[in-house]
This record gives structure tokens, C-alpha cells and sequence, in this order.
């Protein structure tokens, strides 16, 4: 069990955000165990052949067979919704020392290091550089392209989620409703970690007035820290409506809906159970972005979505009556 200490006040600095560059590096746990992650297995199956073009040994090597991944692989994001080009320079920033001791504590052992880490970690600055430009070349080869848009509008329906359930609710039920392994009680958050793989170095943190920052992860089992308990108290948990990633667009069939709606309207109607914007639901219909505006544009004037604005991008949900129709 490792026990978060909260002080007076620490609770409001709690926060969420999301991290590219986090869930960049953790997407390479696939490649050390695919079958832990089903609902990613259409998105590895298509990159597979765009792997051979990259630094594919040092890609499997951020990644220690544990799952464990080097803390400095993920700076603790520095506001809700980092851009990964700035995370990429501030990941360039790790000081030598630091990236020696992550990969060494992540891999636990100095027999345990792979060769290209035993070898990188001999000239840390050059090594630090080859990381960042294998992650680079791996996001936009990989990942940018349409693996990111549905993966940020999952992350943006969780928050939205979250912040629902903080003012509806409180902050005990929230962080029980992040994950089973944890639980809030008597004003201290408790992270069991029975079914870790390997346990954490540590037993407990005090968050003294460092913010905890909570993060959602397509690629977390369930709630995690950071290895090392001196960075700024972080907590990693399960994003909700991961298995969407592997779900095909609903079936069209001849019922009322598609009757009163008409094809591409019903299908449209169906997948926004969960909020998306335009150029994911783009993404998992395979087609334009204007095909897709022009429906949402009549549902939403029909009154069977409605929609929020996160700078430029604009999300749609179903509204209550939208629900009721698909009932």
C-alpha cells in the first residue's frame, strides 16, 4: 500500500492533464506484451511494417520487460494539455545524472541494462539525443498521424468526466472512481499495490504543497506512480472508454433510427455515446472532416447534440433527447 499525506490545502491543488509524450513512450509496452493490450491491437498491426524504418533497438529498450519506463521519459506535464513538441524539449533538458539513475532504477539492475542503454548511458548527452529523435520520428510516423486524434478526444471525455464527477460528488468519489486500486480515507489517498508486477520502491509521499497532478493513461492496468518518490507527486490511472479504440464504427441496419435519420446521421449519433470532435469521428469512419461537419451541424440544430469549445478544437455529445432517440 503506498499512502499520499495530504496537508491543509494540497486538495485544491490537485489538478488532471494529459500527456502525449506519456502515452507515446508507454504505447511501446506493446511491443513487450501485446496481448496486455487488446484494444490496441489494430493500431499495432498497422504500424508494424513503419517500425523497421525507425531506431526500433532503442524504441524496445525505453521499456524494461517489468513495464517499467524511466521517470525522465515523462516530464509531470506543466499544464493541462501540453503540446508533445514541448515535452520533447523539455524531455532534451534531462540532466546527465538524472538519466543515468532513471534507466538504472527502472531496469533495477546494471546486468539487467540492454546493450544500446549500457552503451547510450557510457555518453549520456548523445544518448539523450538519440532518444529524443527516435520518439520524435516514432510520433509522427506512428502516431500523429490518426492514432493521436482518437486518443486525445478519449483523454478530453475523461476529464470531462472527472471534473462531472468532482462537483457532483466530491473528491472521495472521485478518486475511487479513478480506479479500484484506489480508495480516499480520512483525508489521506491510498494506492494499493497487491497486484503490481513488481512493488514499488517506496510506501508513502507527502504531497507538502507540490500539487498532485493526476494523469489518464491508455496504457495503464491501473493506477501507478513514478518510480522515484522525490519528483512531484504524480498519479497515472486508466482513461475511461479505452476499449473504443478497437471498435468499429455501429452497423447500419434498417431500423427507425436510420429511417428517420438516414444513414450517415444515425452512425454519427451512435458513436458520440462518448464526446469526440470532427476529425476523430473523421478517423473512424474513414471519411472527410467537412462530410462529418455538415451532419453534426443538423444534429446539433435538431437539439440531439451539443458541443463545448477547448481552443480550436470543438467536441460533440449527445444531448439528453439525443439519447432518448437512440433508445
Amino acid at each position: 500500500m503506498i499512502e499520499f499525506r495530504f496537508e491543509v490545502g494540497d486538495l485544491a491543488t490537485t489538478s488532471f492533464a494529459y500527456s502525449p509524450l506519456q502515452e507515446a513512450v508507454f504505447s511501446l509496452r506493446c511491443l513487450h506484451d501485446p496481448a496486455r493490450y487488446p484494444h490496441h491491437r489494430p493500431w499495432l498491426r498497422r504500424i508494424r511494417p513503419r517500425l523497421d524504418t525507425l531506431d526500433h533497438e532503442l524504441l524496445s529498450a525505453l521499456t524494461a520487460p517489468w513495464l517499467w519506463v524511466p521517470d525522465c521519459l515523462m516530464p509531470r506535464p506543466d499544464r493541462a494539455r501540453p503540446a508533445f513538441a514541448d515535452e520533447l524539449v523539455r524531455l532534451g533538458a534531462t540532466p546527465p545524472d538524472l538519466l543515468d539513475a532513471d534507466f538504472r532504477a527502472a531496469y533495477r539492475h546494471e546486468n539487467a541494462l540492454p546493450p544500446v542503454v549500457a552503451r547510450g548511458l557510457a555518453a549520456p548527452a548523445r544518448f539523450l539525443e538519440r532518444v529524443v529523435t527516435a520518439l520524435d520520428a516514432y510520433w509522427h510516423t506512428c502516431l500523429a498521424p490518426d492514432w493521436w486524434p482518437r486518443l486525445q478526444s478519449i483523454m478530453e471525455a475523461d476529464l470531462a468526466h472527472q471534473a462531472r464527477v468532482l462537483a457532483e460528488q466530491g473528491a472521495g468519489a472521485l478518486f475511487a472512481g479513478l480506479d479500484r486500486r484506489l480508495s480516499w480515507v480520512d483525508g489521506q489517498l491510498l494506492l494499493s499495490t497487491d497486484d503490481f508486477m513488481l512493488q514499488a520502491p517506496w510506501t508513502d509521499m507527502s504531497i507538502a504543497g507540490r500539487g498532485l497532478v493526476l494523469l489518464p493513461s491508455l496504457f495503464a492496468r491501473g493506477a501507478q506512480p513514478l518510480i522515484d518518490p522525490t519528483r512531484p507527486p504524480t498519479i497515472i490511472y486508466p482513461a475511461r472508454g479505452r476499449a473504443t479504440l478497437s471498435e468499429e464504427p455501429p452497423p447500419v441496419t434498417g431500423d427507425a433510427l436510420v429511417r428517420l435519420l438516414g444513414r450517415p446521421r444515425a452512425r454519427l449519433l451512435l458513436l458520440l455515446a462518448e464526446p469526440a470532435s470532427t476529425t476523430e469521428l473523421a478517423h473512424r469512419l474513414k471519411v472527410t472532416p467537412g462530410a462529418v461537419s455538415q451532419h453534426l451541424t443538423v444534429l446539433y440544430d435538431a437539439g440531439l447534440l451539443s458541443r463545448t469549445r477547448n481552443g480550436r478544437v470543438v467536441r460533440y455529445a449527445r444531448t439528453e433527447l439525443g439519447d432518448q432517440l437512440c433508445r
